[in-house]
């Protein structure tokens, strides 16, 4: 039987909701990431035959919990290797109340830490995360990490052999481990957000996961100020992403539409970037954020405040050190204090090789000599972008400007 459109609307937003909390509580009940995915997975069937005809419950995301772990009991007692796992599930299957919700977050917030452990590759971390805490299927991830899916397959097996045979621990790491490890969760959901933000259209929006994980993480930490940080960066950069290509092609800040901005995400940016920064541990997120609100916030490039966000990359230099950071510190100089301020910096970083083979540097120098009317030298500075720009949308973003050239 066909579940109802109202019913699979309801197990589809159940699923987007729940399904990390779902998969968490029942690893740290089993320890077993395979068997909590498979019935988490079984839940949701279960949800689909069920709720047409006894409607959806008032609490999705407990009856799903409920059913999961129903099902690892089950799945339990018929496997003799079992036994141990099944006294831990024993109590809750004899009530068969949800766990307390104070319970949930905290599995969350383990598997969100587990997921991205040092000790895992960072494509392993990408991977496992999308898998474990978003739901997305093999074949989803692999699509949009441009891998095949037995490739994905394999490194999903070897993450979770890897916690396994490692003995990787499913906590939140100690106070004096949690400063490293929280950067490595914000480097993980930030890479997911860049994935997903350059695609047009994907099937499941990995910008729209990363930005629901950032908000996950904001609320089971509020007084760490850096998931905060990212997660208004991700709304600052997601309020104007309708505008970033017209036709294929790139399109530069200054030409963007601003009108199209989505103002309800940069309000929401800068007030959940004001919230962290009154902790007042400032740090690379918020100051990446900062920055990102100095330009959604001003009416068009003439009136964006250069000088301040040139004095942000300068402490956001000083806090994460880093060529890109740089040549970015170098644009807004050369906006705030004139081109040849700017172009100094940039042939300065050009000279140190820092940033060979890194489109975006011959494709700032071309920008700022053609401001500066040096056209030949613009004309080769861009033939080299060209050349080594990624994506289609920038290369036809950069033949266009040699044309007008």
């Amino acid at each position: 039987m066909t579940a109802p459109d109202g019913v699979r609307a309801a197990v589809d937003a159940a699923y987007r909701d729940e399904w990390g909390q779902v998969v968490a509580t029942l690893i740290g009940l089993t320890g077993d990431w395979d068997l909590a995915e498979d019935c988490a997975q079984d839940a949701f069937a279960a949800a689909l035959a069920t709720w047409p005809r006894d409607g959806v419950p008032d609490r999705p995301g407990a009856w799903l919990t409920t059913a999961a772990r129903n099902r690892a009991v089950d799945r339990l007692r018929r496997d003799a290797a079992g036994a141990a796992k099944l006294r831990a599930l024993a109590a809750p299957a004899r009530d068969p109340g949800p766990p307390p919700d104070d319970d949930i977050p905290d599995e969350r917030l383990r598997l969100i830490f587990t997921c991205c452990h040092p000790a895992l590759p960072l494509p392993a971390r990408v991977a496992l995360t999308l898998r474990t805490l978003a739901g997305l299927s093999t074949a989803e991830i692999a699509r949009a990490l441009l891998t095949a899916e037995p490739a994905m397959a394999q490194r999903l097996v070897r993450a979770k052999r890897k916690i396994r045979e490692a003995g990787v621990p499913y906590r939140v790491p100690p106070a004096e481990l949690l400063p490293e490890r929280l950067d490595a969760v914000l480097a993980v959901l930030y890479l997911i957000f860049n994935q997903g933000y350059g695609e047009p259209d994907p099937a499941r929006p990995l910008a729209a996961e990363a930005v629901r994980l950032a908000r996950v993480l904001v609320r089971l930490m509020p007084s760490e100020p850096e998931p905060s940080g990212l997660l208004a960066l991700m709304l600052l950069h997601g309020a104007r992403r309708a505008t970033r290509t017209a036709g294929g092609v790139l399109v530069p800040l200054e030409d963007q539409d601003r009108s199209r901005w989505d103002r309800a995400l940069i309000d929401e940016g800068v007030a959940v970037l004001d919230r962290a920064m009154a902790l007042r541990r400032p740090g690379p997120y918020q100051v990446q954020a900062a920055i990102a609100a100095c330009h959604a916030t001003a009416p068009d490039t003439a009136s964006t405040d250069w000088p301040q966000i040139a004095a942000l990359y300068t402490e956001l230099a000083r806090l994460a050190p880093s060529p890109v950071v740089d040549l970015n510190r170098a644009v807004a100089i050369a906006m705030a204090d004139g081109i040849p301020a700017g172009l100094a910096l940039v042939d300065e970083l050009t000279a140190s090789g820092r940033l060979a083979g890194y489109h975006l540097l011959p494709a700032t120098r071309a920008d700022l000599l053609r401001r500066a009317g040096r056209t030949a030298e613009a004309r080769a500075a861009y033939e080299e972008a060209l050349e080594l720009a990624p994506t289609e949308a920038e290369r036809r973003y950069l033949a266009g400007r040699l044309r007008e050239l």
